[in-house]
């Protein structure tokens, strides 16, 4: 039987004794029979243990103060992986190493075999899993909430050049760091028709008769802070059939259909972001955001009314943090619980819910921003299509009131877009329905506020806010550059920097110092060793680790024009073709990410960037000088291995398109140097680093704007520039697909005759400014200390930094410090979380 310091201890020895009883009683095996896999799952219950420890402390103090509670609801959490987190947030990496070593195993093999949660498709949910450390970090009462996908965002493989999706089962083996709680499920429902009916008292109500009814179950994962007490509760819900079997149906016969409603409901929580190129696919996806928002609502109001015996003070006590327009939903579905469910008053549901949300907007693409059909939120939602029918109404009069006569101003701001087939604008639902909208970065706010939603912030400006994003440096620098962070450590005395990340800037006092420039190179070298031996592994291509790592990953998309990249390597090809004997500085490109699924264009650019490879590594004529690199199934751990090796980072989209992007803030934390448009969060990242130590390109959001009012015609750009003009033939001739005659003339048309993303108008001023960045490599002493002053001040990037402005200026709440005492009895069931 285990004793308190067996499942709480922190020593090597109550280490030992707590992984070999789980490995004997969870696993169920020895070390006969053991395998890696059984090492690492009875590592990570060990670990589990004290998580779970603290969380329950957590609940209790959250419980007996009645903290008021961040609630952040987002449908992507892209966690990564967490026994490495977790060891370094708890404080037991180096007892674990040891206490694995004493039993002859690796700590790095056994964290290789766990699963990665892909739960996320890129930086939305990343941020979402930076915030949860951060809070917890910060010792913020929260909640995060989403979705348990059971296939989270798809395996990429690379065939032929194309990218192929396989499904993520990353579930297969079960996950050691969730909890169940079934006791917890709530009912969630679709379909059907609404009643009016006047009730006991005279008033009147509506019930909803839905069609189907699906549960939801709770699955949670525990959040640690870094080396504090706390640990908050990312939730994750799984959806279950309201009647799993039908007997009579099976005894019937019928096979197929007596599991048919289990299938239909648990599709659900299948898969992250089904296609929605289809009438299924869309309404899909609307029942999963519904799905999470109701269930997390419900489960919200059960933990208020715990302390609480009526609404008056739910603003007071809830922070709900929609996070983008997927949860949106949440207005409408907290309207229906306070009036439909627990009978308040409208004027009363809508103060509560006003003072309860605030929303996040994080795309300046008017495409991204949600709208769903009437006919289907109706035949989906009818309550919800009611009730927002009824905040369109009164929000309407609202206008006239404040702008009278401005039909214009009304067809524009309402929350129904008429015309051909009416649709529900969920941004405007969630503008009317929070007390705050924020953008990420300081740009993308301006454009929220004169471009996107002008018309709102006119009627509102004291809603809106800017939050610039930020990034964990516990994952970001401190677990995945761990000879940075330990040079960073011993040069600045403590690991207090880790918290207060603003603390780097000290590191400006040793920038002359030759040692520590050779330990920062050594450092840097070190890493894309690291990832040059991967690259071979996994591409069988072998990298130069001493040529200049010019690395771009995140999400393919047209806006963050992987694609210039290639026309950049197309010309340093040409180039060398035209005079092999060129002295050119060596090179690697690397690039990585996810095409959406029905993104046929973004397929198209993974396919481009793998055919130039083909042609540019095997080329005689290169002699090695450039290597393209397309690291397949990118995911957080690959992040882990490429952000600290990379020289440059590519941040090169669309003035005014990025509403901030993170992946900039990891390169520069790890030394990278930025070669960017002033675009998102790159102008801050700019602003922080000095402009001399930033490569800048490219037209501002300013002059995109103006340039297509004026008539941007990038074919004039095509015939004026004869080194874009043979870079582009060389598309135009199937040079790089000989064998896939006219693959690439869906993107030269694109170029030549829309060009929306103003590739050919940037192109001249990216090519020379690589040239800049290729000259300064050549000086590696310069070059070391601008990387020392990226890392120096990069303290603004810290999520820390983000969420404590979110806690100050929207959300209203304080931290609130975990004690852990002497074990003592069992609390209520009701202090649990």
């Amino acid at each position: 039987m285990y004793c308190d310091s067996d499942r709480t201890g922190m020593t090597v020895g109550t280490l030992k004794r707590a992984f070999l009883d789980n490995l004997h009683y969870i696993q169920g095996k020895d070390a006969y029979f053991a395998t890696a896999y059984d090492y690492y799952m009875a590592l990570a219950y060990t670990v589990r243990d004290r998580l779970v420890h603290r969380r329950i402390k957590t609940a209790q103090a959250y419980y007996e103060k009645d903290a008021k509670m961040v609630y952040y609801l987002s449908a992507e959490f892209l966690i990564g992986r967490l026994l490495l987190n977790n060891l370094i947030n708890v404080g037991l990496y180096e007892q674990a190493k040891q206490a694995m070593a004493d039993f002859g195993l690796d700590l790095t093999e056994l964290m290789d075999r766990e699963a990665e949660p892909g739960l996320g498709n890129g930086g939305l949910g990343r941020l979402a899993a930076c915030f949860l450390d951060s809070l917890a970090t910060l010792e913020i009462p929260a909640i995060g909430y989403g979705i348990r996908y059971e296939f989270g965002i798809f395996e990429q493989q690379i065939s032929g050049g194309w990218q192929q999706e396989v499904p993520d089962n990353w579930l297969r083996f079960g996950n050691p760091w969730e909890i169940a709680r079934p006791d917890y499920n709530v009912e969630v429902k679709f379909g059907g028709h609404t009643e009016a009916f006047t009730d006991a008292q005279g008033r009147y109500r509506v019930r909803w008769i839905a069609e189907t009814t699906v549960f939801g179950t709770p699955y949670d994962t525990p959040v640690a802070g870094y080396k504090n007490n706390t640990v908050n509760t990312l939730r994750l819900w799984s959806a279950r059939a309201g009647e799993d079997f039908n007997l009579q149906v099976f005894n019937a016969g019928d096979y197929t259909q007596a599991v048919a409603n289990k299938t239909f409901s648990e599709n659900i929580s299948k898969v992250l972001y089904p296609a929605d190129q289809t009438l299924q696919g869309k309404e899909l996806r609307l029942r999963q955001q519904y799905f999470f928002v109701a269930c997390s609502l419900q489960d919200i109001i059960r933990l208020y009314l715990r302390n609480h015996s009526t609404f008056e003070a739910f603003p007071d006590k809830a922070a709900i943090q929609l996070n983008d327009t997927h949860p949106s939903i949440g207005v409408a579905e907290l309207m229906r619980l306070l009036i439909d469910e627990h009978q308040l008053n409208w004027d009363v549901a809508w103060d509560i819910t006003q003072r309860t949300f605030a929303y996040t907007n994080h795309t300046l693409l008017s495409e991204a921003l949600e709208r769903w059909s009437v006919d289907l939120f109706g035949r989906l939602l009818p309550r919800h299509l009611e009730i927002i029918y009824e905040i369109n109404y009164r929000f309407l009069n609202e206008i006239r009131l404040r702008y009278p006569g401005n039909t214009a101003r009304l067809a524009r701001m309402s929350l129904v877009e008429e015309g051909n087939g009416k649709q529900i604008r969920m941004a405007h639902l969630a503008c009317v329905g929070s007390h705050t909208v924020n953008g990420v970065a300081e740009l993308h706010t301006d454009l929220i506020k004169q471009e996107l939603l002008r018309d709102f912030y006119e009627m509102y400006p004291e809603k809106f806010q800017n939050k610039t994003n930020g990034i964990t440096p516990r994952r970001w620098l401190l677990l995945s550059n761990p000879q940075l962070a330990t040079l960073i450590t011993e040069t600045l005395g403590s690991e207090h920097w880790v918290t207060h990340l603003d603390e780097l800037q000290q590191l400006e006092t040793q920038i002359e110092n030759p040692t520590f420039q050779a330990r920062w190179q050594a450092i840097k070298q070190s890493n894309k060793e690291r990832l040059a031996e991967y690259i071979w592994r996994n591409n069988q291509i072998e990298v130069d680790p001493y040529s200049l790592f010019d690395v771009q990953i995140k999400r393919i998309h047209e806006y963050k024009r992987q694609h210039l990249c290639v026309l950049h390597i197309i010309t340093l090809y040409e180039q060398i073709k035209a005079n092999p004997a060129i002295d050119i500085q060596p090179r690697t490109f690397i690039f990585g990410g996810k095409a959406a699924p029905g993104y046929f264009m973004a397929k198209t650019i993974i396919k481009l960037i793998n055919s130039v490879a083909e042609m540019v590594n095997h080329d005689p004529d290169v002699a090695g000088r450039i290597k393209v690199v397309f690291l397949n199934n990118y995911s957080v751990s690959l992040g882990e291995m490429a952000y600290p090796a990379a020289d440059l980072s590519e941040q090169v989209s669309t003035a005014g398109k990025e509403a901030s992007g993170t992946g900039n803030m990891k390169f520069a934390l790890n030394g990278a140097l930025t070669i960017g448009t002033l675009d998102g969060a790159n102008v801050e990242i700019r602003q922080e680093a000095g402009p001399e130590n930033f490569f800048l390109f490219g037209l501002t959001a300013q002059e995109v704007m103006s340039l297509k009012a004026e008539g941007y015609n990038p074919y004039d750009y095509y015939l004026s520039n004869p080194m874009l003009k043979k870079v582009i033939d060389s598309l135009i001739s199937d040079y790089f697909n000989p064998r896939e005659p006219g693959i690439f003339q869906p993107i030269v048309n694109s170029l030549l005759y829309h060009d929306e993303y103003m590739l050919l108008a940037d192109y001249q001023s990216y090519v020379d400014c690589q040239a800049k960045a290729a000259a300064a490599f050549r000086d590696k002493t310069h070059w070391t200390k601008m990387s020392i002053l990226n890392v120096a001040r990069m303290g603004k990037f810290s999520s820390d930094r983000t969420i404590w402005e979110y806690c100050q200026d929207i959300w209203r709440v304080e931290p609130l410090s975990i004690t852990l005492d002497v074990p003592q009895a069992p609390s209520p069931l009701t202090a649990r979380v």
